[in-house]
């Protein structure tokens, strides 16, 4: 066990730990956060789940970003990312969530979000994506790189390769809403609703699209 000196936030989880269950959802979430570095695909998970069911309600908190900023010690930037993140890898990316265990370090999670970004708002090509997949996965470059590479392309004046440029864009920020509407305080079920329709929509018309193109 290292010997290194607890940071302020570790102290903090760890007396909100000694008065829970340690098997209720808080605690769990507590101590993955308290293993951030090594388990930031576990802390997306769970973060995900506290903020899609409105626990953090439960446990006192008004909104999710006061739960993650007050609680956990996680800004709402990081806390967007990481969840983001996991919902892309556990759609977009199954088989690296399953090698997870394999990958020592894992990704950062910085360099997932901008591989969702690729793929969802940039309309990088699949040879492009490949590229800063393998860059991400297989040879591990650190998040400046990535992000080096990923603005580099993400520059080029290309015109739109098909029609579901804007299909992507718009199904990017209406998950981004339904993942906001799930923690603000007040939001009638039926609108909660209505977004979820949306995003259901878009991916149905983004699927027909991709698979019109590969036709054509």
């Amino acid at each position: 066990m290292s010997d290194a000196p607890k940071s302020s936030g570790e102290k903090h989880i760890e007396t909100i730990m000694r008065e829970l269950d340690p098997g209720s959802p808080r605690y769990l979430v507590l101590d993955t956060a308290r293993r951030f570095k090594s388990s930031w695909v576990e802390l997306g998970e769970r973060l995900l789940a506290v903020s899609s069911a409105n626990l953090f309600r439960e446990w006192g908190y008004d909104s999710f970003e006061d739960y993650c900023s007050r609680e956990i010690r996680i800004k709402k930037p990081t806390a967007q990312k990481l969840t983001l993140a996991y919902r892309y890898m556990e759609k977009d990316e199954p088989e690296l969530l399953a090698r997870q265990s394999e990958l020592k370090p894992l990704p950062d999670f910085r360099n997932i979000d901008l591989l969702r970004q690729a793929r969802e708002e940039k309309n990088f090509s699949n040879e492009e994506y490949a590229e800063l997949r393998k860059a991400v996965v297989e040879e591990e470059r650190s998040h400046p790189t990535i992000l080096k590479r990923f603005k580099e392309v993400a520059a080029r004046e290309e015109p739109p390769a098909d029609p579901s440029v804007h299909l992507k864009a718009g199904l990017s920020a209406a998950r981004r809403l339904d993942t906001a509407l799930r923690s603000a305080e007040q939001i009638p079920e039926e609108i909660c609703g209505q977004i979820a329709r949306i995003v259901e929509y878009l991916e149905t018309r983004l699927e027909a699209a991709q698979n019109q193109a590969e036709d054509g």
